[in-house]
């Protein structure tokens, strides 16, 4: 279909709220390779184009050079932008945003005998995807107002994202989140309450609050079975039994307990013999005996369904990602960059591409790797 391109930091704007309307450099750059990278995990995003640089300087927590980036998506519109017209009680323009995203993007909710509650019951679908789609990578977005929600369930918007290294439930990517609100375990339910702002902007299309709220509540189990789902995927699990969410909510509190590596962990456990109490995966934890303890369930439910070690191992290390955009690995890249060596950046982006596939010793030592201690002094805000 038709595709939308945007400039972000191309200057003023409308919307840029008194700001610049610029973009610095190291967050055009973030932006751009984040946005590749979750397109090769599989997680439905906005595109990057191209990043063009400019020497112009730009003024945030220090003095930076400026860049805009090119991006696109078949549409850049949010839940703010219903919001918008509900608040300024606009009903007739709210009417045609609906109007329009339902004849180009929701043409399933055309039909419906109230179609507004159609597209939100639809939206709200879309987001619990996405949000399993999240979780189960270890991506925390840092910004998630409902300006930062895509209405086609896409990622949108990369300020000051991060991927899990060490696992911590309660991570927060952005230093100026001091209450830890977009803490990675906290973001499926702030974008339960998104959709509730996005039930609210659309009430007076849809005209019974009861009926709204049904339309969000269809989230709740959409996401959680999205996520178990993914999370069996993550374990190479093929049929569903009972008892897999406390398996994986155990394996879960393991790694929290440890600290072990997110992406690294569930990578390992693809070529992972469960049972011998020895290997790789088994290396990430402190406590072995509690991950024997865990391992041993494991290998248990696996013989329930019959599962075959090495089909296992390609499943799981068709899910797993070796490679994410870890903060250290893009904060080499924005150094050099700066100095206007771009080498970095495309080496990084060709690993990003690819981030399933094992590729060469010096790559995976390279990009692969546990991230060096100074990685946790990264500090990652909003202007990122």
């Amino acid at each position: 279909g038709p595709m939308e391109l945007q400039l972000k930091g191309a200057g003023r704007t409308p919307y840029s709220r008194m700001g610049d309307g610029r973009a610095v450099l190291r967050s055009s750059i973030r932006e751009f390779l984040c946005s590749e990278a979750m397109h090769a995990l599989g997680v439905p995003t906005t595109r990057a184009l191209c990043i063009t640089g400019s020497p112009l300087p730009v003024r945030r927590e220090q003095i930076e050079t400026a860049a805009v980036c090119t991006r696109v998506a078949p549409s850049f519109i949010r839940f703010g932008h219903f919001e918008h017209f509900c608040h300024h009680d606009q009903p007739q323009s709210l009417q045609a945003l609906a109007d329009f995203v339902i004849e180009h993007h929701y043409p399933e909710c055309a039909s419906a005998q109230v179609p507004a509650l159609a597209l939100l019951e639809a939206v709200s679908r879309r987001t619990a995807t996405l949000m399993a789609h999240w979780q189960a990578v270890g991506f925390c977005h840092g910004v998630m107002n409902t300006d930062n929600m895509s209405i086609l369930g896409l990622t949108i918007d990369y300020g000051p994202f991060g991927f899990l290294d060490a696992f911590d439930p309660g991570h927060v990517c952005n230093h100026s989140d001091h209450t830890g609100r977009y803490a990675w375990a906290r973001q499926p339910n702030v974008a339960f309450w998104n959709l509730h702002a996005l039930a609210q902007a659309l009430l007076p299309l849809i005209g019974d609050s009861d009926a709204a709220l049904a339309a969000v509540a269809v989230y709740k189990d959409a996401f959680a079975e999205a996520l178990l789902q993914r999370y069996r995927g993550k374990l190479g699990l093929q049929q569903p039994h009972d008892d897999d969410r406390a398996l994986v909510d155990d394996l879960l509190r393991l790694m929290a307990g440890d600290r072990a590596d997110y992406t690294l962990t569930f990578r390992r456990l693809a070529t992972h013999v469960p049972g011998l109490a020895q290997g790789a995966a088994r290396d990430m934890f402190i406590d072995r005996a509690a991950f024997d303890a865990w391992d041993a369930r494991y290998a248990e439910r696996l013989r329930r369904e019959g599962s075959v070690d090495a089909e296992r191992a390609l499943r799981m290390q068709r899910t797993n990602p070796m490679y994410v955009l870890r903060n250290h690995l893009a904060e080499l890249a924005i150094r050099d960059a700066q100095q206007g060596d771009h080498a970095e950046l495309h080496r990084l982006l060709k690993v990003l591409e690819h981030p399933f596939d094992e590729q060469d010793a010096a790559t995976r030592e390279r990009y692969a790797g546990l991230p060096p201690d100074w990685a946790q002094d990264i500090e990652v805000s909003c202007s990122s």
